[in-house]
Order: C-alpha cells, then sequence, then structure tokens
C-alpha cells in the first residue's frame, strides 16, 4: 500500500464548519503496509520481489513504480480489474495527524488473481531462500491462496514466515514461524500472557494448532519469546525509544535476512533485537542497515572482536556514516607489538577526544621496515583482534606502508592523536585533520622494555 502525508498548518477554523483549515505546503509518499518489510529487506541488502493483487488504478501505478525504483522485482503484482490499490493519505498540520482518509478494496480477490499469484510464486521460487506472508486483512492473503504458497514451499524445501493477521491462524498451517505481537497471540490463543508459564502455554499452542516448526511470539519491551524444543526469551536493547512504528516489520525482515544468511534462529532473534533498537530509536516507520546493526551491537559491547575489524573501503562507509550522524572521528596508528598498560591508557585519553576512535594498526612488513627483522612479536591478526576488544578502540584498520599518511588523508579524523614525545615535530597525516591531540606515554611502559625483560630472564 501507499503511505500518502499532506504537510502543512492550520492556523485558522472555516466558516463553513466547525474545522481547521490547512494550508498544504508539502505532499509526500512512501512505500506503507508490507512495503514497509520491503523497505527494510532492501536496506539489508536483500534481493526482493513482490507478487500481491493491485488495482487497474493510477495508485497501481504509481505503487509498482515505487518498487521498481528501489530494485525490487514487480512481475508478481497482479492487476485486478475494478479493485482499488490501497493509498493511505495523512493530513499532518504542526506535526500532528488531525485526519486519516483511505482509498482501498477489502474484499477477498478473484480465484483468477490467486492462481496468478501463486504461479508468479511458483515460477521464481527457486531463486529465494525465504517466502514472507504480511497479511493486513485486505482481503489478498486468502485461506486459498495462503495455503498454496505455504504447500508449494513446503515441496521444495522453503522456509515461510508469516506476519499474522486477526484471529483466525488457520489459514497459516503449515508456515515456518509466525511473528504475532503479544496482544495479537492473546487474541488468537485466548491465554493472557503474563508470565514465561503463560508465554510458553501460548507459544505451545501456536506451534501445535497451526502445525508450525517453531513459533515466536514479539514482546515490545520485553523481546522476543521462541518455542521449539522449548521456551526461550531474548531481552531487547533498546536503549532509548522515540517511535515503535514499524518495528514489527523490522522484526520479520530481520528474522528473514538472518535465516535466509545461515543463522540459527537464537541467532536470527537475537539479530532482530538489534535492528528493532535501532529503528525504535528514530522517528516515524524507519529501516535498518546492516552497517547501523553493528555500530549498535558495539555500542553494546555485544559484538565479537572479528566485527571492529575493518577494511579500507569498510572504514571509509563507516566514516561517512558516522560524520553524517554527527559523530567526532579520533584516528590514531601504532605497532601495539605487545599490549601493554601503557598501550590501553593512551587509547582511553585517545577515545575521550570524540566518539569514534579509530586504530590504524601497522602490518607485519611495515613492522619489521621500522622496528628490524625481530620485530614484531604477535602478528598482525593476533595484534588487530586483541586492541578491537578494547572497550575505548571502536574499529581497526590495518595498513601496509611504513606511516598511515594515505589511511588519514581518506578518513581526515576531527583529531588525530599522537604521543607525547612528537611535541615540536611534524606529525604525518595532521594536515589533513581537524586538530592534533598529543598525549603522554606512561612511564616505563613499552614493548620494547618488555621484551628487554623477557630476554634478561631467558638468559639467567
Amino acid at each position: 500500500m501507499i503511505d500518502h502525508y499532506l504537510w502543512g498548518n492550520a492556523e485558522r477554523i472555516s466558516p463553513e464548519a466547525p474545522v481547521q483549515v490547512v494550508d498544504v505546503s508539502n505532499e509526500t509518499t512512501v512505500l506503507g503496509g508490507a512495503g514497509n518489510v520491503v523497505n527494510n529487506l532492501i536496506a539489508l541488502g536483500a534481493t526482493v520481489s513482490v507478487a500481491a493483487a493491485i488495482g487497474d488504478d493510477a495508485n497501481g501505478k504509481e505503487l509498482t513504480l515505487m518498487l521498481k525504483s528501489i530494485g525490487v522485482k514487480t512481475e508478481g503484482l497482479v492487476t485486478q480489474a475494478g479493485r482499488k490499490t490501497s493509498k493511505k493519505s495523512r493530513v499532518v498540520a504542526s506535526n500532528q495527524q488531525i485526519l486519516r482518509y483511505d482509498r482501498e478494496s477489502k474484499d477477498a480477490i478473484t480465484e483468477a488473481s490467486e492462481q496468478k499469484i501463486l504461479a508468479a510464486v511458483k515460477k521464481d521460487l527457486f531463486l529465494y531462500d525465504i517466502i514472507i506472508l504480511s497479511d493486513y486483512g485486505k482481503g489478498v492473503l486468502t485461506t486459498e491462496l495462503a495455503q498454496g504458497i505455504i504447500t508449494l514451499a513446503r515441496n521444495n524445501g522453503k522456509k515461510v514466515l508469516v506476519d499474522p493477521k486477526g484471529k483466525e491462524y488457520s489459514k497459516y498451517r503449515g508456515a515456518h514461524l509466525l511473528t504475532p505481537n503479544k496482544k495479537e497471540a492473546i487474541e488468537a490463543t485466548g491465554i493472557e500472557i503474563t508470565d514465561d508459564t503463560s508465554l510458553e502455554a501460548a507459544l505451545l499452542w501456536l506451534k501445535n494448532e497451526c502445525e508450525l516448526d517453531r513459533s515466536m511470539i514479539t514482546l515490545s519491551e520485553d523481546g522476543i519469546g521462541i518455542y521449539d524444543d522449548g521456551l526461550r526469551r531474548f531481552p531487547t536493547v533498546a536503549q532509548e525509544v522515540y517511535d515503535v512504528t514499524g518495528a514489527g516489520d523490522t522484526v520479520i525482515a530481520s528474522i528473514a535476512f538472518a535465516l535466509s544468511s545461515g543463522r540459527s534462529i537464537d541467532d536470527a532473534a537475537r539479530f532482530a533485537n538489534l535492528a528493532a533498537g535501532v529503528v525504535v530509536g528514530k522517528i516515524g516507520s524507519a529501516t535498518v542497515t546492516l552497517d547501523e546493526i553493528e555500530e549498535y551491537e558495539a555500542m553494546l559491547h555485544q559484538s565479537s572482536s572479528d566485527a571492529h575489524i575493518k577494511s579500507f573501503k569498510e572504514i571509509g562507509r563507516i566514516v561517512n556514516r558516522c560524520r553524517g550522524g554527527g559523530k567526532r572521528i579520533v584516528f590514531t596508528n601504532g605497532c601495539f607489538d605487545i599490549l601493554h598498560v601503557g598501550h590501553v591508557k593512551y587509547l582511553q585519553v585517545a577515545k575521550s577526544f570524540g566518539d569514534i576512535l579509530i586504530v590504524g594498526l601497522n602490518s607485519d612488513a611495515s613492522v619489521r621496515a621500522l622496528k628490524g627483522p625481530s620485530r614484531p612479536v604477535n602478528s598482525e591478526d593476533d595484534r588487530a583482534y586483541i586492541l578491537a576488544a578494547l572497550e575505548s578502540v571502536d574499529y581497526v584498520v590495518k595498513f601496509s606502508d611504513d606511516t598511515p599518511h594515505e589511511l588519514i588523508k581518506m578518513l581526515r579524523p576531527d583529531v588525530l592523536v599522537k604521543g607525547g614525545d612528537y611535541a615540536g615535530k611534524k606529525v604525518v597525516g595532521s594536515e589533513f585533520s581537524g586538530e592534533l591531540q598529543l598525549v603522554d606515554f606512561v612511564e616505563g611502559k613499552s614493548t620494547t622494555s618488555t621484551i628487554a625483560k623477557i630476554q634478561e630472564g631467558s638468559t639467567c
């Protein structure tokens, strides 16, 4: 469906009736309904096709163009004569919605349309890993069509995920899983969900009655509940909630994306919670990217060290996104061969100058050129992994040159940090940085002195 907005100001009452007069200054349209699921999948990097019934009207043509413009395959859209394509128009005055009016058909689609949609799904089924049935109760997902798609998918080893509507879930029988929210699950099962016992009972009811591989209920601020061989709860990770609009769309898109990428259902639930945590921190129906999820996970200190080690291309994209979000970028570099307390304190101070600390790490070849053939003691992969595990370090980038000149030139950090021994000296890359900060090292703490102590001990 199309979400249509009329934006303006209301400064007077109509002389014709006791209603506000809205002076419309702007008009926008976005994909709504299942289109928001599509938007989330595209943002995550999935390849998406849609299959649905639309009307032979201007809204149907507009909807098709909107989908094509974001790279969605639309061959599965079936035009049904006389049907109205769903369009929901909202009048917003001074950021307050004062009216909504809908143009749509809600009666069941014809048998001919059902067969055309099913044929379109069958034709391209081999291309895809997951099918999502996003039901909005508008007459498209009839029992016959839903069961036809689920049977077709099962016969071809494909999973079907369903965002259900209404109280009658029998038409979804045989799906891989459903994603009702708590309120929807209570209405469908008749079980009041108040604790883990009642949650398990509702999940088990859904699994058995709908013959699911596993059942799931989204619990808003309480996360996600899953039942297959037993009950598991995955707590939410949202820190700030500004708007929950579209969070359900993000959850089913994220679950589908994760499962199609080969993740387990438990990993998929954790991934969906992270995605939802990002989205509810935005205003309005929103999407989330893999980079945003990764950054959010890093902020929560829940990611592995590997996720913080980036290539030149990856770190350039991350810096552009962070800078666009108003983040202050800090850069420093070094060999960090044998990590010691001096390194850790130096990096903690460096992080204090901004929001994102990026550490440029000399490669093994670069260290040998600088320190001699006996160095480094630890390989570049080991050094990068240990650095990335530090709370103060957001990202690590390895470079092979003697200096990080080209890396700093590309990143153009807001703050460049070097050791206090650079006072009065030319600092490589300073011309590309907003400011230079010198940080004194901890006296007596260095990799060279550590190696010397080890060598002294070996000769005793």
